[in-house]
């Protein structure tokens, strides 16, 4: 099955790859590396006190039988592009030593701002979920949140429904922050409030956490 066309508008089909389970849980204690991925709201810029919601997601997975090493690389402006960099240069490292490996992807909003087409992103996003899943990783994609940007969210809505198809595709977990949150009014006041142009402070941050921790979080980790 086709997938993902190559450019803006090529011809090329990418085949169509399902994402293969992740690795067996052993027994006992799982030494376990988790991957974050993805721009300055995995970074946690505008949070006062510096935990963004990756921090609090992972303070909510400790767990008895997992021995858990969590590696934060957002970086503050990267597209889908430069994802695909990090993926070959900087998360192999973090892999080193560890004996299971699971990533998580959450970029967007800088690829509308920077004029990446929907179907490069699109193709962006399958090509590091595929070269994951034969890898044998296990992988989680978070949307982006809405902005404070009327226009910008009328795009980041289009983008929000790719990446939940391009998942969908590959029975990958996908958490869609962008619908619950736009209208949110929690949401919106802590925009609004926010020290930093577009981004939640620490109110917001919580509720990108809550929704990652209730929508498939420790299923895909298989912790009870």
């Amino acid at each position: 099955m086709a997938d993902e066309q190559a450019g803006d508008g090529g011809s090329a089909p990418i085949e169509f790859r399902p994402s293969p389970e992740a690795a067996v849980v052993p027994d006992g204690v799982r030494d376990l590396a988790l991957v974050f991925l993805g721009d300055s709201l995995v970074a946690g810029v505008g949070d006062p006190k510096g935990q963004g919601w990756v921090t609090r997601v992972v303070g909510r997975t400790q767990h008895p039988d997992l021995e858990l090493t969590a590696y934060n690389l957002g970086i503050r402006g990267s597209t889908s592009a430069d994802l695909l960099e990090q993926w070959t240069t900087e998360v192999p490292r973090r892999w080193a030593g560890r004996t299971e490996r699971r990533f998580v992807v959450s970029v967007g909003g800088n690829d509308i701002v920077s004029g990446i087409s929907l179907a490069r992103h699109r193709l962006n996003l399958a090509n590091l979920l595929d070269d994951a899943a034969n890898q044998g990783v296990g992988t989680f994609v978070v949307s982006p949140p809405p902005s404070d940007d009327p226009e910008v969210n009328g795009r980041l809505e289009i983008l929000v429904d790719a990446q939940a198809d391009v998942c969908s595709r590959r029975n990958i977990p996908f958490v869609d922050c962008y619908g619950p949150l736009r209208q949110h009014d929690q949401w919106r006041t802590d925009l609004a409030a926010s020290s930093v142009a577009h981004h939640p402070g620490q109110a917001g941050y919580g509720l990108i956490a809550w929704l990652v921790l209730h929508n498939g979080w420790n299923e895909w980790l298989r912790i009870g």
